[in-house]
């Protein structure tokens, strides 16, 4: 029988990388729409290759495969995929991290330089009320006043870093995987979760979300912000307690945030983060340039020419 690639669910133009795979390998080849657990376990019976965007890899999705299988994330996370099943089942499970570093960190330093000047929401008061007196939505820092936050600081937060150093900000960061030697090369201080909090003017988030990591940022860490702070999640909704961060904007005490992830995707209509001020919402295309996309379908197809050719896989996590 030939190997078996399916696609479970993706938001691309096409497949054609996946789809050249799969010629060269001699394979036969499926692509999909799913989003429940029932219609993913059908749709991966007896596969050879799963490619996974948000379909939810289970353990009763994972024991549908064949022994020895493989799956490939598109993206960085793997947050829906039980990883412990895929290793008790003898299933590979891959992601592509490195495929839009660059995309990614732009979009939250945009993110961050946008909340800082108070860009949208001077925008959204001249449109509403006709004008707004500069000093209108309180003070605003220079750049270089402000202190860059960093949750997490791997890839993608060191290219933030060194797009906000350009405009004169300071960096901390808290990473407690990250060897001090990144650290010093970056010249950026490493520090501990309640001092990211107590220092931090212009938070990023870039931790993966893992059961210890969520809702990192509750209502005791926003609180510890200083007053007039920025807050910009570009990882994953449930890094944060998206309730206090709706709090803590409507009191005044975040100066503003930009979620471009939240938990669930979409913002549900009647969602209290819908009708928050100073919110900036985005929809989960931080990662998004025709580049960076390109990048992403290319190198997931190609391990999976070495998952089904049995060779060792780049980005294995599991």
């Amino acid at each position: 029988m030939p190997p078996r690639i399916v696609v479970t669910d993706h938001a691309f133009a096409d497949t054609r990388h996946e789809q050249s795979a799969a010629a060269a390998l001699g394979a036969a080849f499926e692509e999909h729409a799913v989003s429940t657990e029932a219609d993913t376990a059908r749709v991966v019976a007896e596969a050879d290759v799963a490619f996974v965007n948000f379909a939810p890899m289970t353990e009763r999705v994972i024991a549908a495969m064949k022994p020895g299988s493989s799956i490939i994330r598109y993206g960085i996370g793997v947050d829906n995929v039980d990883l412990a099943a895929a290793t008790a089942r003898g299933v590979r499970v891959a992601n592509v991290p490195d495929y839009g570093v660059e995309t990614v960190a732009d979009h939250a330093a945009a993110s961050l330089v946008a909340l800082a000047r108070r860009l949208p929401f001077y925008d959204r008061a001249i449109r509403t009320d006709i004008w707004v007196a500069p000093t209108g939505l309180g003070p605003v820092r220079s750049l270089r006043q402000h202190t860059v936050g960093l949750l997490g600081f791997g890839r993608i937060a060191q290219a933030v870093h060194q797009r906000m150093r350009s405009f004169g900000a300071t960096t901390i960061a808290h990473d407690p995987f990250c060897p001090a030697e990144v650290f010093a090369a970056a010249g950026v201080e490493s520090v501990s979760l309640a001092e990211l909090a107590v220092r931090t003017t212009a938070l990023s988030v870039h931790a993966p979300l893992t059961p210890d990591t969520e809702h990192v940022i509750n209502a005791e860490f926003l609180a510890s912000m200083p007053p007039g702070s920025v807050v910009v999640n570009t990882a994953r909704g449930g890094l944060i307690d998206e309730a206090a961060l709706a709090a803590a904007l409507d009191s005044g005490h975040l100066a503003g945030a930009a979620l471009d992830v939240t938990r669930p995707e979409p913002v549900p209509a009647d969602s209290h983060l819908r009708a928050t001020a100073r919110l900036l919402l985005t929809p989960h295309a931080a990662f998004y340039d025709e580049e960076s996309l390109d990048n992403l379908q290319r190198l997931a197809s190609e391990e999976a020419v070495r998952a089904v050719t049995g060779e060792p896989l780049r980005c294995q996590v599991a």
